[in-house]
């Protein structure tokens, strides 16, 4: 039954679509819900009483802890406020593994600390069985002379080429700004954050399902990396949009034989996160250390002083 909704987006209600997918089916379950901010999805509006609001997301992150197979991860993204409900109801049912914090400041709200972060939960079904895979995230460089802007106290010699093996705060991947990259959303997430994701917890032709799939992230972060998704979408609108999207894409995040999460650019394809098991074949097959740089052949480069 599960083969007929792999990458696919399905319409309609969350909680009716939950009922298609069986028990424990699925690798990866990532859900960025509405914030109950009152904003408007289309012709949905943001807009319950807070007690209806948690009733609510109880019943989808109860659904989404049943799909989930046991050595499988369950990420959900918020603001504080809600993920610490959030955390009561997974707390019953599941493992609690991190609460990563994505650096994303936001227009100050006054009266309040200005909000910096949002938080990403990440719960392991089963945590003596979870999949789980280290990552390194690339040195922040200089973009004109390429120098490191981290200051590592003399000893650059000793620190890792392409970069620190990420901990639970990621600030090197920004929110979508600029309005020519987005999609008339009102909460679109970068791709990146999706592509860190799926590194970390799955494997190539594993299942991710992202139950508000808005305009397509969690899907094209999926098929970028050769793996599988499913998707609901309350919004018509949305769906089209992300079909259109996916329709482009193809499974090309790839260096030989090694998914990684890239930024392409007109001059050349920075990589933003690999997995650190997957360092010594680049190294091997695709870095040249006299050189410093990629095989041309494969037009990504990494640069290095």
């Amino acid at each position: 039954m599960l083969d007929s909704y792999i990458d696919k987006i399905l319409l309609g209600d969350c909680l009716d679509l939950f009922s298609k997918i069986p028990d424990e089916s699925i690798d990866v379950t990532f859900a960025d819900p509405p914030f109950n901010f009152k904003k408007k999805y289309g012709n949905i509006k943001d807009n319950l009483e807070f007690k209806e609001y948690l009733k609510w997301c109880e019943l989808w992150i109860d659904e989404m802890i049943r799909v989930t197979k046991p050595s499988g991860s369950i990420f959900i993204h918020n603001i504080p406020k809600w993920l610490t409900y959030y955390c009561s109801f997974l707390n019953e049912k599941s493992n609690f593994r991190h609460w990563i914090s994505w650096d994303a400041p936001t227009a100050p709200m006054g009266k309040t600390l200005q909000p910096s972060h949002y938080g990403i939960l990440f719960y392991a079904k089963t945590l003596a069985k979870n999949k789980f895979y280290e990552i390194r995230y690339s040195h922040k460089r200089c973009r004109k002379c390429n120098y490191l802007y981290k200051d590592y106290g003399g000893k650059k010699d000793s620190i890792h080429p392409f970069g620190p093996l990420v901990s639970d705060v990621w600030t090197d991947i920004h929110r979508i700004k600029h309005n020519k990259y987005r999609d008339n959303h009102p909460c679109q997430l970068p791709v990146h954050l999706l592509e860190r994701i799926i590194l970390m917890s799955t494997d190539e032709s594993d299942i991710i399902l992202d139950p508000f799939m808005g305009t397509g992230t969690t899907a094209i972060a999926a098929k970028r990396l050769g793996r599988h998704y499913i998707g609901f979408e309350i919004n018509e609108l949305y769906l089209e949009v992300a079909e259109g999207k996916l329709r482009q894409e193809k499974d090309n995040s790839k260096i030989g034989n090694v998914w990684v999460s890239f930024f392409p650019n007109p001059k050349y394809n920075s990589v933003v996160t690999i997995r650190d098991k997957d360092w010594e074949e680049l190294a091997q097959n695709y870095f040249i250390p006299k050189e410093r740089k990629l095989l041309d052949s494969v037009k990504i480069k990494l640069k290095f002083s």
